[in-house]
């Protein structure tokens, strides 16, 4: 019964982690990029699905939308599983939610930037703009690693309190 519980409560660690991170991260793209440049939300949901499809999901209308937004979640959800299941190997993940959680920000990030973009079908990276660097690094650090980091320490402090 413990097993099926503890399972059960890691499954919804994830679920949540996934869905406020998730909301968060693609919420600060729709902010950021529809302030700074007049994105609209159809247009970035579609950025992501470049990942996957190239320039052909600009023209995909509200369906490559819907797979960029269904694409975003499902990173967020590998993301948060890698982190959650960490957290039951690695203890200081949760003790040290804070600092790991920044950390972790930052690797995600690094490993997005430097590895996952270069191998999709997204093309060229432009060049480099500081705010639009640093409004990508801050997403990651606090809306990702953060939020994903308290999220799971905050289960832990549950499930050792129940």
């Amino acid at each position: 019964m413990d097993t099926v519980k503890s399972r059960r409560g890691i499954a919804l660690t994830i679920l949540l982690a996934t869905a406020v991170a998730g909301t968060l991260d693609m919420a600060d793209a729709c902010i950021y990029w529809g302030v700074t440049k007049g994105v609209a939300p159809e247009r970035i949901f579609q950025s992501v699905a470049s990942g996957l499809l190239g320039k052909a999901a600009f023209k995909g209308g509200a369906q490559t939308a819907a797979l960029g937004l269904t694409l975003h979640f499902a990173i967020m959800a590998v993301m948060v599983a890698v982190y959650v299941l960490a957290s039951l190997r690695l203890p200081v993940l949760t003790k040290r939610p804070v600092v790991m959680g920044l950390g972790y920000g930052l690797a995600t990030y690094l490993v997005m930037n430097y590895v996952v973009l270069p191998l999709s079908q997204v093309g060229p990276r432009g060049h480099f703009v500081l705010p639009n660097f640093i409004n990508g690094l801050m997403a990651h650090l606090v809306p990702v690693g953060l939020t994903i980091a308290m999220i799971a320490a905050w289960r832990e402090r549950r499930t050792n309190t129940l």
